[in-house]
Formats: structure tokens, C-alpha cells, sequence
């Protein structure tokens, strides 16, 4: 005969069995997108207030899952670059690689999703989309898809505004060693419709095992990077390339305007030397004066958009303009200045 207490046991392991279809239900739909069984769907996403938190954290942070979620942009950018150092490490990705990234990249533009994930997904990178809670404006992020990943070869990301077609590109080359840059990129980004933003994923002293200057992508033609940016000049994409110097390098300058190599970028340039200085900062302008080793003549990307025929800026920021949220504030205006006609088709 069955005890009161192995009944009340038998129950129980009843009531739990019953259970377990409903919890394999959830999870099938949590791979389809939805919340399953406890834990975080893609939709959720990683967003949170604004600032700059511990990146001990968020290197050790799960990676998002493929997906679309809400997020505050410049705080996952900043949390991203913050995990930047000089004693990083750096890959040189092969032939085959660079390739397969420009490939996604013009695929994703192209708005074939599919041809974009199948390409980056072979080089170890994903595509989500993301939703900035400042706005509510749509971004796709091109992403390690692994947080090892990340950390190991430092490839870097990049930022597609899904407002509407591809018009221009702006590119952060230095995050980290040239501090804060990434706070203009994701200004100008965030400010005016069209900008596909390109981020170097290591410090320009990573170590590479191949020498110094390896992780140096702005005089480097054999990194993701360098075959992004050339891929969107290819789309006829004008670009703006944002540095920073020491305010010692240049003491009467806030900032220097270049059109690097070639002169296709020259109205523009001086369209945008005079925005900076409507915002009250000192502008060296290269075509004007010497500028000292900040003109940006010998950088690789701007060197391509020669051979392309299509705008290239390059911009230097002391350190007093980066520092400063209101000083970056308004240089992103400047920007924005130019920004906005290449995204209107003007140049």
C-alpha cells in the first residue's frame, strides 16, 4: 500500500513532468527570437544609460546573440573601444579575409542580408541590428562574434545607418591611442542620415608578432579596415578619418583640416575648416600653411580615395577639443556640416 509521504512524492514528480513540454515549447521559440526558459533573448540587447563602465566587465560580457535590440549606441561603442589597449593583441588577417569582409559589407549595403551574413560569418563575424534608444534610429553592427574573437585579432567593427541608402563613411582608425575619436565618429554618425561608421579594433602599438606598426591601420593596406574603407570608396562613398594630437604637437591649433593626398576632397575641406571655426576653434588648414606631420599625406585610405576619385578629409583634434564634451560637441557640428551635403549628394 502506497505511504501518505510516497504519495505526496509521486504527486509532486507528476506536477514537474508536467512541466517539461511547456519548457522545450519555450526554448524552440527562444531560438526563433523569443524569451525562453529564463535567461536573455536577442531582442533584448545590451543597452543601458549613458557613460563609460568597467571594461574588465564588459570584456568578459557574453557576446550578444545575432539578433535586434535596443541599446544605447555610444555606450556600446564606448564600452567597446574603452577594452582598446596598447598591450592588445593584433591579427593580420589574410587575402581571403580582408575580402570576405569587404564582400559582406557590400552585401549588407547592397540590403542583401543574407549574402552579408554568409560572408562575414565565414571570417567569424556577426550582423545584428540595433536600435539606439537616443533617437530610435536603426543601425546594423558588423561584429566578432565572440568576444574572444574580439579580443584576439582586433579587427574592429563597423556601423551601417539603416535611415536609407549608404552616402558617406566616417572612420576612427585610432580609437584609443588617438583618445576619444570614437566619441566624434559616433557623433557624426548618430547626427546626420547615411554614415556607415569604420572602427579600428585595436591600439596602432598592438602586438602583432609582425612587427610595430602592424596594428597601425591608417599606413596598413593588409587590414579589415583598409578593405572596408576601400570597398565604400568603391560605392563612391566620401570619407571623413578622425585623429587626435598632443596639444603640444601644434600649441596655436585646435584642430587641422586636410585633404589628405589628393585634392578631390578640397571643397569640402575648406567648407569644413570654415564650420570648425564658426564653433569658435583655431583651424590649421594644410593647403594654406604647414601643418607640421598631422596633414595626413601619406595615410592609406586617403591614398585609395585618391586612386578612386571620390572626397577624403582627414582631421586631426588636440587633446584640449577631446577631452572636453562640449569641445567634441562642437566639432561633431562642424562635421556635420559636410556630413549632411554628402548625405544630401553634395559635395
Amino acid at each position: 500500500m502506497t505511504t501518505q509521504p510516497d504519495a505526496a512524492r509521486t504527486a509532486r514528480m507528476i506536477r514537474v513532468a508536467r512541466t517539461v513540454p511547456a519548457c522545450v515549447l519555450l526554448a524552440a521559440l527562444a531560438l526563433a527570437g523569443a524569451a525562453g526558459c529564463g535567461g536573455t533573448s536577442a531582442a533584448d540587447g545590451d543597452g543601458g544609460g549613458g557613460g563609460r563602465k568597467d571594461t574588465t566587465r564588459s570584456r568578459r560580457a557574453a557576446p550578444q546573440p545575432p539578433g535586434t535590440g535596443t541599446v544605447d549606441l555610444a555606450r556600446r561603442i564606448t564600452d567597446y573601444t574603452d577594452g582598446i589597449t596598447a598591450d592588445g593583441s593584433y591579427r593580420i588577417p589574410s587575402e581571403r579575409e580582408r575580402r570576405a569582409a569587404a564582400e559582406g559589407v557590400r552585401a549588407l549595403l547592397d540590403g542583401d542580408r543574407t549574402a552579408a551574413v554568409r560572408r562575414l560569418g565565414g571570417i567569424g563575424y556577426a550582423v545584428r541590428t540595433l536600435v539606439d534608444s537616443s533617437g530610435g534610429a536603426r543601425y546594423a553592427e558588423v561584429a566578432d562574434a565572440t568576444r574572444e574573437g574580439e579580443v584576439r585579432r582586433g579587427w574592429g567593427r563597423v556601423y551601417v545607418d539603416l535611415r536609407g541608402p549608404a552616402r558617406w563613411q566616417v572612420q576612427v582608425p585610432h580609437p584609443s591611442a588617438d583618445q576619444r575619436t570614437e566619441q566624434l565618429g559616433i557623433g557624426l554618425l548618430r547626427g546626420a542620415p547615411g554614415g556607415v561608421l569604420v572602427l579600428a579594433g585595436a591600439h596602432r602599438a598592438a602586438d602583432s608578432g609582425d612587427g610595430p606598426d602592424a596594428a597601425d591601420v591608417a599606413h596598413r593596406r593588409d587590414s579589415v579596415f583598409a578593405a572596408v574603407a576601400a570597398a565604400l570608396a568603391d560605392r563612391r562613398l566620401p570619407a571623413v578619418q578622425v585623429h587626435g594630437f598632443a596639444d603640444s604637437s601644434l600649441p596655436d591649433h585646435d584642430v587641422v583640416v586636410s585633404p589628405g593626398k589628393g585634392e578631390e576632397g578640397l571643397p569640402s575641406a575648406v567648407r569644413l575648416a570654415a564650420a570648425y571655426r564658426a564653433q569658435g576653434l583655431r583651424v590649421c588648414e594644410v593647403w594654406e600653411r604647414y601643418c607640421g606631420r598631422l596633414e595626413g599625406r601619406t595615410n592609406v585610405e586617403g591614398e585609395y580615395a585618391e586612386e578612386a576619385g571620390v572626397p577624403f578629409l582627414h582631421v586631426e583634434h588636440n587633446r584640449r577639443v577631446r577631452d572636453d564634451d562640449g569641445l567634441v560637441a562642437k566639432a561633431v557640428r562642424a562635421l556635420l556640416e559636410v556630413a549632411t551635403r554628402w548625405g544630401a549628394g553634395q559635395r
